[in-house]
């Protein structure tokens, strides 16, 4: 596993946070040509499109899309995930602020296209959050722009911890240490998917001190189908496009892109 490629040079090591977001998240590239492709279909009859990213995180959708000559407008919660963006995109076009999705208002409006990549919208919690992101996206967007959504819809339930089998973990090594994130549990609720991953922190022979011991980190996602998130979008004067899906991956499961128009 290698870490995000970071525009320039990097004045000291990463923020723990930003390492394993880039170790869970950052190697995901199936979604990318979609990406690519809407915003090039975007920018017609220019050469860039004005793209909304939110949900950015370090980004890794952000900086695809800039360094193909998209104009970014990235929006994330995460002061320290942010800050890993806004390192990353020195010389490219592209505009970080911090703001919750649902409640962001940038100086920027007129984008062509607006993207909530890996299941940030499941993040959210009930119809009202879900509607107010689509509400201040629609704001930010010309007329006739797309809005799109990633949702994962079905997973494969494990759990290790009773002996079942799980993927292989992620490992990088920085500054002599080892960084181990393994999926331990996946399961899917009436309401949620749930996903439990442990997280290692290993000094190595030449570290100071043991081992850390292992951090749980869980992830809870509310179940969301194509045909509601249309129907929400519809209520807010949206209109439904055709859904896209993404193939799994070895490591991913995959999802569905629901598309709106403005």
């Amino acid at each position: 596993m290698v870490l995000s490629e970071p525009v320039g040079e990097r004045s000291a090591p990463p923020a723990e946070e930003v390492i394993w977001h880039e170790l869970e998240c950052g190697a995901y590239r199936a979604d990318l040509p979609l990406w690519l492709s809407m915003a090039g279909a975007a920018a017609r009859p220019r050469t860039a499109a004005r793209v909304l990213d939110i949900g950015a995180g370090t980004g890794r959708v952000t900086i695809a899309l800039a360094r193909a000559g998209h104009e970014l407008s990235a929006v994330d919660i995460d002061p320290v995930l942010l800050a890993a963006l806004r390192e990353r995109a020195v010389g490219l076009a592209v505009q970080a602020t911090l703001a919750d999705g649902r409640t962001f208002s940038l100086p920027r409006r007129g984008h062509d296209l607006a993207l909530v990549p890996m299941q940030t919208l499941q993040l959210l919690r009930g119809a009202g959050e879900r509607a107010a992101l689509l509400e201040r996206a629609r704001e930010h967007l010309r007329p006739g722009a797309l809005i799109a959504c990633a949702i994962v819809t079905e997973v494969e339930e494990f759990d290790s911890r009773a002996g079942g089998l799980g993927p292989a973990p992620d490992r990088v090594r920085l500054g002599g240490q080892l960084y181990v994130s393994r999926a331990i549990r996946v399961a899917s609720g009436e309401r949620m998917i749930t996903i439990e991953r442990e997280r290692l922190i290993d000094p190595g022979p030449d570290g100071a001190g043991p081992p850390r011991p292992p951090v749980l980190d869980v992830i809870e996602l509310e179940r969301l189908i194509p045909e509601q998130l249309h129907e929400e979008g519809r209520a807010l004067g949206l209109h439904a496009e055709p859904a896209v899906q993404i193939e799994e991956t070895a490591d991913h499961s995959g999802s569905v892109v629901v598309v709106l128009r403005v």
